[in-house]
């Protein structure tokens, strides 16, 4: 498609989705941050499921035509794969363009048909910041009543386009700032630069997090990783003096710790009680793919899938949940982190010096998986537990090879690395 084509799609996209918002009024709860968007809009959609009509961001479309997108109509899967930003740019350019065509049509046919009781009540939005201004254009097509800010962290993600974190900030605190006094704002308690940004809004003030202080704190945190049952991610929510278990099976990592207790505080926000809270959470949330996800693998092995994506921070999480799990041999699988410019070779020096205290073997992928190699090769992991490729495709022969029985395998790099590759290659 040409750049005038999608210049007059984005127009078209904002108008109707703009007119939508206006004649259905839904609430907006509007996610960004650096990290953990897509499991914080998973879990708001366990928590509100039974309790309203809501409808959330589907994979990745949290940009100018994505977020749109979600606006119009629940799109399926299958319908929205052509237009994902996995799918190779320059492939089946007349498929798209008609798809794009049918969704114009359907959404003025929708507008001028569709009755107020059959649209969503809670539309959850993620919005993408990857370059200045992003959030600013998004704001114009939906303006939120619930803002929430998951995590920046010291080098945010897509930090290439921006001077430095506090930039990135800036740019994602303006969803603050257009909230109103009856509004809400849910901030990371445990990120100082989230933290930072409640000086920028009039809305009412709510915290998530791990550190006395927050108003939704999650405690007596676990991984749990036995080959039974009770394989998955132990907590406990504390809100108000309440105290709530939760149990989430076959993940790992604080991060959904961290989503379940944002989609507790929406909960909360909407007079949901802790309790009706932790059971439709139980019930309702489903991990978001290729995010920390434990699958079983050949040879009697498990993969921790987290090919989705990464930044310094998830990557570095990532890597410590490894680090903690008890199991006989860890295999660590990193790749490179893109789009941090200048931060780059500093950032994955960092995980290759946290590598070398946390796995019994390495293997990298990409330009800078050498430097993470480098490093944690420097930081004391013997040079035979460490292989490293330029491609995806050449490391997995390689990786079959070097397994053993019951070793625990995590699988991380930027999606555009393509590691999804290699895990599709070791699961059964």
């Amino acid at each position: 498609m040409n750049k005038i084509f999608i210049k007059i799609l984005k127009i078209k996209l904002r108008w109707l989705a703009k007119l939508i918002i206006w004649k259905f009024n839904p609430d907006i709860i509007a996610i960004t941050g650096s990290v953990g968007k897509t499991s914080a809009k998973e879990a708001i959609y366990a928590v509100l499921k039974n309790k309203k009509r809501v409808r959330r961001t589907m994979g990745n479309l949290n940009n100018e035509l994505g977020m749109p997108l979600t606006v119009l109509k629940d799109f399926s899967d299958e319908e929205l794969k052509i237009v994902s930003r996995g799918y190779p740019a320059g492939k089946d350019k007349i498929k798209k363009t008609f798809f794009w065509l049918k969704v114009v049509v359907s959404a003025i046919i929708r507008v001028l048909n569709l009755r107020k009781s059959a649209y969503p009540q809670v539309l959850v939005l993620e919005y993408g910041a990857d370059r200045p201004g992003d959030i600013k254009y998004l704001l114009e097509i939906a303006k939120p009543k619930i803002a929430v800010i998951t995590a920046i962290g010291g080098t945010p993600v897509h930090i290439e386009f921006y001077e430095n974190a506090q930039s990135v900030a800036k740019e994602k605190s303006k969803l603050l700032e257009n909230l109103f006094t009856s509004n809400f704002a849910i901030l990371n308690f445990d990120d100082e630069i989230a933290m930072g940004m409640k000086e920028k809004t009039r809305a009412k003030i709510m915290t998530f997090g791990f550190n006395e202080g927050a108003v939704v704190k999650i405690i007596n945190f676990e991984n749990k990783f036995d080959d039974k049952e009770t394989t998955g991610v132990s907590f406990k929510l504390e809100y108000g003096g309440s105290f709530v278990p939760i149990f989430l099976k076959n993940v790992f990592g604080r991060s959904h710790a961290y989503a379940a207790a944002v989609g507790a505080t929406v909960g909360i926000i909407y007079n949901m009680n802790i309790v009706e809270i932790a059971e439709s959470l139980s019930s309702n949330y489903r991990p978001a793919k290729r995010r920390m996800n434990l699958i079983q693998g050949i040879k009697n092995t498990h993969i921790i899938d987290d090919s989705y994506n990464a930044s310094p921070l998830s990557m570095q999480q990532a890597v410590e949940t490894l680090r903690d799990l008890k199991t006989e041999r860890k295999i660590a699988v990193l790749g490179d982190m893109l789009e941090l410019g200048e931060h780059s070779r500093e950032a994955h020096e960092e995980i290759g010096r946290l590598a070398a205290k946390s796995v019994d073997f390495l293997v990298t992928v990409g330009q800078n998986g050498k430097v993470i190699a480098s490093a944690a090769e420097k930081a004391g992991l013997l040079k035979e537990k460490i292989l490293s490729f330029g491609k995806a495709e050449e490391a997995i022969e390689p990786i079959k090879k070097i397994i053993k029985n019951k070793d625990l395998i995590l699988i991380k790099a930027s999606r555009g690395i393509g590691l999804d590759k290699i895990v599709d290659s070791l699961k059964i």
